[in-house]
């Protein structure tokens, strides 16, 4: 198939460009390789990517209606990874009109280019920040997500309504993918497991938020692009549906503690961390947990990396990317307090 992919130089782009690829996939990326992060690590994931048989690379804003509509027009894609999005919960609160022009105009330009140019499938990605407020965990697809707590989430939100409204008019399949914090190798510096790392490295505190007493759905970027591996190449389970629409979960759907994660990347990178304990930050939520039982169950999703694994996976990758002298601690010195 030739298969567009948004948000190619970043982490779940990246990797599944590089995932879909090895299938013998035609890949077109597209990124605006904005600053939001450091561009160099954008660059330096696209450098893994360019000069592979069947990818090419186009530097294009999702917001630039006239762009996007050409990028469909000459192409004729049969499939759409929709990845690009101006990302983050506390970023939201800094820069609001970014989340707009990204997720609002960059969603619509995608599927405005899909309905006028027979894609088959699009294929979304939304995040586990829409389910808000929500107490009931694990958290389910069939949940009520009308109580977002960051404009992040309430994109998102928007985002799968507008691909219902499309799936409804045009007759064309969308699934939407929920993901629970992907973590792992080339990952985003934004995330909190990548900052303890930088700090934790450079022997400068890290910032624990509610004091620590917070949960998330650690999910290893291998098993996120199993899923999107396995949808990509599937016959669209929407095609039953009254509304080829469809929401899944990706999630590892056991969540840990933060303080449990901090500890165990403690333990790879050989270091003890200065821990700063903050009160809850605006937009955040104390627990995420997934249900992936209709994942599992429409496209045998079976997320198989445990935390340690891929921390340790992580840490690794982090240790040859930022190179940094490794103090010798013993592993007594790295028990928990």
């Amino acid at each position: 198939m030739k298969i567009l992919v948004t948000g190619a130089a970043g982490f779940i782009g990246y990797h599944s460009s590089l995932r879909l690829l090895g299938d013998a996939h035609e890949i077109v990326g597209i990124d605006n390789l904005n600053d939001y992060y450091d561009v160099r690590l954008k660059h330096a994931r696209l450098a893994q990517l360019e000069g592979r048989p069947g990818f090419s690379f186009l530097k294009l804003d999702l917001a630039d209606r006239d762009g996007m509509a050409a990028l469909f027009r000459e192409h004729g894609f049969d499939l759409v990874l929709h990845l690009g999005a101006q990302a983050g919960v506390r970023y939201s609160l800094e820069n609001p009109f970014a989340y707009v022009d990204s997720n609002l105009t960059g969603a619509l330009t995608v599927l405005e280019g899909c309905r006028h140019n027979g894609v088959k499938h699009l294929v979304f990605a939304s995040s586990s920040s829409v389910y808000g407020a929500n107490a009931r965990l694990p958290f389910s697809v069939d949940d009520r997500v009308d109580t977002p707590v960051s404009l992040y989430a309430a994109t998102k939100k928007a985002d799968e309504m507008m691909c219902h409204a499309y799936a409804h008019l045009y007759r064309f399949p969308i699934t939407s993918l929920r993901f629970f914090t992907v973590y792992g190798p080339w990952g985003r510096p934004d995330m909190a497991y990548f900052k303890f790392a930088d700090a934790i490295t450079a022997g400068k505190p890290i910032d624990v938020y509610n004091h620590g007493d917070m949960k998330r759905d650690f999910t290893y970027i291998d098993d996120v692009v199993d899923g999107i591996q396995s949808i990509v190449a599937a016959e669209p389970a929407a095609l039953a549906d009254p509304v080829p629409h469809r929401i899944y979960n990706l999630g590892h759907n056991h969540p840990e503690r933060l303080l449990d994660m901090i500890t165990l990347l403690e333990a790879q990178l050989g270091r003890r961390a200065e821990k700063r304990m903050l009160p809850m930050q605006p937009g955040d939520v104390y627990a995420t947990y997934a249900d992936i039982d209709r994942t599992q169950l429409d496209h045998g999703f079976a997320p198989r990396t445990d935390l340690a694994t891929g921390l340790e996976r992580f840490a690794r990758w982090y240790r040859d990317f930022y190179p940094v002298e490794q103090p010798q601690t013993s592993d007594a010195a790295l028990q928990p307090l």
